[in-house]
């Protein structure tokens, strides 16, 4: 099976877990829920699935913590939508919540994602002790240590004197994109309780490959493809990966990424080859 056909098979069942867990409630909160969870790539729960299948864990079993990171990352991507954020009204290729609803429908929506997270983690077919792991860590990713601390940054960097270092982007980034990207790719070794060290480095680059070739679509790509407004950095002054490393630096910049990645999944040989695929993926995407 192709890449994308797996990715489109991981989005369906995150969508039906998502679903089930929202079927009792008939609540326009809940409905907007189920709205975000919607399109996208479904990434961050196929990297679950993979890892978990790299180490011997039953795909029913990592599902429910797959649907997991999915719910988390719509909630951050809810509020960043917001007017007070960085106020779009589109998100892939749809109105986004706060336009289709309103913010308070908005907001609450994505509260609720981020509590499901937590529920579906919990609730998982896994050893007690590996759910309170996986719990732990995946709030310390989206705290202030991780997305939202990186999220923050960005904020801040919007009226800042001067624009960022490159290593201030690398550092923010690390947290606001590639936080919850090491943390899907680790999740299967902690469920097998294995070393993730290998995958942490492949994770750690995986993230900023994926940061950088937002900047260059940011640039370079179709907004009707890439399914929201584009070059809004630029317009506002913001530092890119694009602003200081030029185009061409951006794009070397990030295959190196994609070698590194690549590389720090020596330890499992051929059995990685699907996510040496989404390495690649990652920077030859158009949306």
């Amino acid at each position: 099976m192709s890449l994308p056909s797996r990715l489109s098979e991981t989005r369906s069942g995150v969508e039906a877990i998502i679903d089930a867990a929202l079927a009792p409630y008939d609540l326009p909160v809940a409905n907007a829920m189920a709205y975000a969870m919607r399109g996208g790539k479904g990434l961050r729960g196929f990297l679950v699935l993979e890892g978990a299948r790299l180490h011997g864990i039953d795909a029913s079993r990592a599902m429910p913590v797959a649907a997991a990171i999915e719910a988390l990352h719509a909630y951050s991507l809810i509020h960043d939508d917001l007017p007070c954020m960085d106020d779009d009204d589109l998100r892939r290729g749809q109105p986004t919540v706060h336009r289709k609803w309103d913010e308070a429908t908005a907001v609450l929506a994505g509260d609720a994602l981020q509590s499901l997270a937590f529920e579906l983690v919990l609730g998982a077919d896994l050893p007690a002790e590996v759910k309170v792991q996986l719990g732990a860590t995946l709030a310390r990713a989206a705290g202030a240590g991780g997305m939202v601390g990186g999220q923050a940054m960005d904020i801040a960097a919007e009226t800042a004197s001067s624009p960022l270092s490159l290593a201030q982007i690398e550092r923010l980034q690390a947290g606001k994109t590639g936080a919850l990207m090491t943390w899907s790719a680790t999740a299967g070794a902690r469920m097998a309780a294995a070393d993730d060290a290998p995958l942490r480095i492949y994770g750690d680059a995986l993230g900023l490959a994926f940061q950088i070739a937002d900047d260059i679509l940011d640039v370079e790509g179709d907004s009707e493809k890439v399914g929201k407004a584009l070059r809004k950095d630029a317009d506002a002054g913001k530092a890119t990966f694009v602003s200081l490393l030029g185009l061409d630096g951006a794009k070397t910049r990030a295959r190196d990424l994609v070698t590194q990645a690549c590389s720090a999944l020596d330890p499992y040989a051929g059995d990685a080859e699907t996510l040496r695929d989404v390495a690649r993926f990652i920077i030859a995407r158009d949306r």
